[in-house]
């Protein structure tokens, strides 16, 4: 029943639109992808995965396109199984998983890892890593403030509430977005051939500007919501965060 519940609520967010895909044509982020950590704050790894997978096949009987062969839960899932696992106090587990994602990507001969940036109405180029922002993430994670995030998000603090689902998020929403590039580059890089590697370069080069604004409105939004929703839980009566 739980999943049930959960599952048709991610599929009417998965239904609605967001930021445009770009490098799938047609294609774009939904409203569900700010409500993935939230499900790994109170739903845990395993039921908060399992509603999203269910959730992502009700989309797809709605009329959501099938855009990566049917994986397309992936990227949100990983999302919710490293929340979800350093909720759970499984730092290390949590923290293998972000790195295994990550390092996945940056080898993958489609990822573009150097950025040449110029600035406007000055002569000055100099290179940044395309990952810039994952490496944040990652710094965070393994940094004390994940773990406190983890005992934030549990405690009957409002006042520290916010700021663990913003750290939680970050780390989340990070890590989803490198599972979902990869998931781009392997199915329309290695399997089916549909772009090239220089198109994907240039995609790439796009991205670079795109994403951290995209991963920091997916994280306010994350906030905002899972801030009111923990809050309502436990006016419910709910003895901790984690419902399951």
């Amino acid at each position: 029943m739980l999943t049930a519940s959960f599952a048709v609520v991610y599929t009417l967010l998965r239904i609605l639109p967001t930021f445009p895909m770009l490098g799938v044509s047609g294609a774009s982020f939904s409203v569900a992808d700010a409500i993935a950590p939230i499900y790994g704050i109170i739903l845990g790894p395993f039921v908060g995965v399992l509603s999203v997978v269910v959730g992502t096949f009700l989309a797809f009987a709605l009329g959501r396109p099938v855009i990566f062969l049917g994986l397309d839960f992936l990227p949100a899932a990983v999302n919710v199984l490293v929340v979800g696992l350093l909720v759970w106090r499984r730092w290390v587990t949590s923290a293998a998983i972000n790195v295994i994602v990550l390092l996945l990507f940056l080898v993958n001969p489609f990822t573009l890892l150097i950025v040449s940036v110029s600035i406007p109405g000055l002569n000055t180029q100099f290179y940044a890593p395309f990952a810039w922002m994952h490496f944040l993430a990652l710094i965070v994670l393994f940094s004390p403030l994940s773990r406190r995030a983890a005992s934030w998000v549990m405690e009957p603090s409002i006042a520290r509430l916010a700021p663990g689902i913003i750290i939680l998020s970050l780390i989340g929403t990070l890590t989803q977005h490198a599972t979902g590039s990869l998931l781009w580059e392997t199915v329309y890089g290695a399997v089916l051939g549909a772009i090239k590697l220089d198109a994907f370069y240039a995609i790439w080069k796009v991205i670079f500007w795109v994403y951290p604004f995209e991963r920091t409105v997916i994280i306010i939004v994350a906030t905002i919501i899972g801030t009111a929703l923990v809050r309502a839980l436990r006016r419910a009566g709910l003895a901790s965060t984690n419902i399951t």
